[in-house]
């Protein structure tokens, strides 16, 4: 009789986004992944698949809750502004935690056609409410109407990618909340 698991998929996933975050695909040994998620190695290959397919398991659930992370945040205040910077406020605040998706561009680029589907899933998601908020904010005057709101937030969205990539590198909470400051004042 077949044993059943004793582990709820949905945890372990989130342990294995952990070492991920930290280690990258390639960084991450099998052994890593086992000991993180508490969970057999034979287990992790029934349920998971191999390391590959966990990995890309993993940075779709990151990459959806991420995406709804900001999604919340963008629809927070009922000033449009307000919301972008709240959204900013959270990735200042969240940025000395490693984010996998963007650990994951800098590790494959576009090389992985089943990660690119992926990040551009998450990205057309997360683009359409940003600029619609941007575009909100255009009309309320509370924002720029020299760029168009597809530029800004692609500028914002680049903003995003450098400050967790500065905290990565050792940048200090005051220069994190430097560098928000600075991509919300850009589009004044």
């Amino acid at each position: 009789m077949a044993r059943t698991k004793e582990f709820d998929k949905e945890q372990v996933l989130d342990a294995a986004i952990d070492v991920f975050r930290e280690h990258g695909f390639d960084g991450t040994s099998t052994d890593m992944l086992v000991r993180a998620m508490k969970i057999g190695r034979q287990s992790l290959y029934d349920t998971f698949g191999d390391k590959w397919k966990l990995y890309c398991l993993a940075v779709e659930r990151y990459s959806t809750e991420e995406t709804n992370a900001h999604l919340v945040m963008l629809r927070k205040e009922p000033r449009a502004v307000d919301s972008i910077r709240a959204m900013i406020e959270r990735v200042v605040k969240t940025a000395e935690q490693a984010c996998l998706g963007i650990n994951s561009i800098c590790e494959f680029g576009q090389s992985r056609p089943e990660l690119t589907y992926i990040y551009q899933t998450a990205d057309r998601r997360l683009m359409r409410a940003t600029r619609q908020r941007l575009e909100e904010a255009q009309a309320a005057g509370d924002i720029s109407r020299t760029l168009s709101s597809g530029a800004m937030a692609d500028f914002l969205f680049a903003s995003v990618a450098g400050i967790r990539i500065a905290a990565r590198s050792g940048a200090s909470r005051k220069q994190l909340k430097s560098l928000g400051r600075l991509a919300l004042r850009a589009i004044e």
